[in-house]
């Protein structure tokens, strides 16, 4: 098994070191080539619009676009979420819009409004030690997404998706490769 780290921006680095830990080989994405080699693929925080930029300039929105409808496994944090997204709020940027959610990027505030928290998730006995930069959440899901996580707007009360399922893609609002916790990475293999 190949896991691949779209490696245009972002934190690529620490994603493909955790897929190493459990003894996958991990591999840097930059070309077509490349995602024809792999059998799922990691999509990392970052800045979500130069990803999508640096993707259109690469060649990759297209090709990242088809792999994914056809059944590519694919996990994306932060950044990454957004550029899986169908849309986000009051920004427009590249997207791949494989995954039925809307997002609202920096929603839990600036660089400075970043936390850790411990968070409950479905499926899992203990909670996952979350770490949120600037992290965006999901305003809205479609029908086929399944919320595996959410955590409280402060100012309205709600519960914010920040972890979800669409069949083989999966996507956070938050950091996984930032702790030792290897079980959202593992999810990505088990769908491989």
């Amino acid at each position: 098994m190949k896991i691949g780290a779209l490696a245009l921006q972002g934190d690529f680095r620490e994603h493909l070191a955790m897929i190493r830990s459990l003894g996958v080989e991990g591999i840097e994405v930059r070309t077509e080539e490349e995602l024809d080699r792999i059998d799922g693929l990691i999509i990392p925080g970052g800045e979500s619009t130069a990803i999508g930029r640096l993707a259109a300039i690469y060649g990759l929105i297209e090709p990242l676009r088809d792999k994914i409808n056809d059944g590519l496994p694919v996990l994306g944090t932060c950044a990454g979420m957004i550029f899986l997204a169908s849309a986000t709020l009051r920004h427009e940027q590249p997207q791949l819009e494989v995954l039925d959610v809307v997002v609202e990027r920096n929603a839990f505030g600036r660089q400075i409004d970043s936390f850790e928290a411990a968070m409950a998730v479905a499926g899992f006995d203990d909670p996952v030690h979350a770490v949120f930069i600037r992290a965006p959440w999901i305003h809205k899901v479609g029908a086929d997404v399944d919320v595996l996580a959410s955590v409280e707007d402060l100012e309205s009360g709600e519960l914010r998706p920040v972890f979800v399922r669409q069949g083989r893609i999966l996507a956070t609002s938050f950091h996984p490769e930032l702790t030792a916790d290897t079980r959202i990475h593992e999810m990505l293999m088990e769908v491989s």
